[in-house]
């Protein structure tokens, strides 16, 4: 079962550094023998991080010693679950199978164990099946979100991104605040090359979250990608929106005013001069190439030189 590595970064990017240090010094320490095995494990599921290799290893060590898994009590079966997770992203499907076996038996009938079913029929590559598996599922429970999602899922494996897009839709409409799957929409329309209909995924994250600078960065280069003087300068405003909340630490904004400054003073060639947005190109161009150049005498002074020759040229 794949993952994303948008996802996963997601995920890295909600740990704090002590979450991650502690998680670290637990994990060579059990690779190591020095216990603290289940302390490791509840610690990567309440982070809800994806150390899938890990996991199976050590949760193995427990669920196949009959004395640890008793000590466990209940959460032998939380324990059952993360493992066959893990399996399935290891592919060690008869590992996932066998825990699967066991939460089917002491949960007989439990929509959670469904939903794990089909995930191991999407690991096995059965995609029909999984999908006639998550239907059923939804016919219980419409409004779970997580089967929406994998159905989602299933559609880009198969390389159908236009159903994705279309099952993404739909679960806007019943979970409108879900910023992940605004995001996801976004990334499937650039795919298909659907600028204008990437644009409105992030205008809509923008609104619901303003001081998120990637959101103001992916805008400003979809409107860019879009082209026209007037996309162009609202690429630059939001360049400079990024700019501004990053602190002037965000070259990959500080070099899309660059080109956006160039193109302007292309575009606007003949137009009125007192054109304000027009007027403000050069001197934006110049401000922004400035901080490029320091940047790169700061943390790559070898391409430097590189650098300041293509500013030169798009200023030219």
């Amino acid at each position: 079962m794949l993952v994303s590595s948008s996802k996963i970064t997601r995920a890295r990017e909600m740990v704090t550094k002590t979450e991650e240090k502690q998680l670290n010094q637990l994990e060579i320490q059990v690779d190591n023998g020095g216990g603290g095995t289940w302390e490791y494990l509840c610690l990567v599921r309440n982070l809800k991080l994806r150390r899938s290799e890990k996991v199976l290893k050590h949760g193995s060590s427990i669920l196949n010693d009959p004395r640890k898994r008793s000590a466990l009590g209940p959460y032998e079966w939380t324990l059952n679950e993360q493992v066959a997770i893990a399996a399935m992203d290891c592919q060690c499907l008869g590992v996932a199978q066998s825990c699967i076996k066991a939460l089917q038996k002491k949960f007989p009938g439990s929509k959670r164990v469904g939903r794990l079913e089909a995930l191991l029929l999407e690991a096995k590559g059965l995609w029909g099946e999984a999908e006639e598996a998550y239907a059923s599922l939804l016919e219980d429970n419409p409004l779970d979100q997580a089967i929406h999602k994998r159905r989602v899922a299933i559609s880009k494996a198969l390389g159908k991104p236009s159903i994705a897009i279309e099952l993404l839709n739909k679960y806007l409409e019943l979970f409108m605040a879900d910023h992940d799957a605004w995001r996801e929409l976004a990334e499937l329309y650039l795919s298909l090359q659907m600028y204008k209909q990437a644009a409105f995924c992030y205008e809509e994250l923008i609104l619901s979250q303003p001081t998120v600078p990637l959101y103001h960065l992916a805008y400003a280069e979809v409107l860019y990608t879009i082209g026209g003087v007037e996309n162009i300068i609202s690429a630059r405003k939001y360049y400079a929106a990024t700019v501004d909340l990053t602190g002037g630490k965000n070259t990959r904004a500080l070099l899309g005013i660059c080109l956006c400054a160039s193109a302007i003073a292309q575009l606007s060639k003949g137009r009125n001069k007192e054109d304000k947005d027009a007027t403000a190109a050069p001197e934006l161009h110049s401000l922004a190439a400035a901080a490029v150049e320091k940047e790169y005498k700061q943390k790559a002074p070898d391409k430097l030189q590189l650098i300041s020759s293509a500013l030169r040229i798009l200023k030219t």
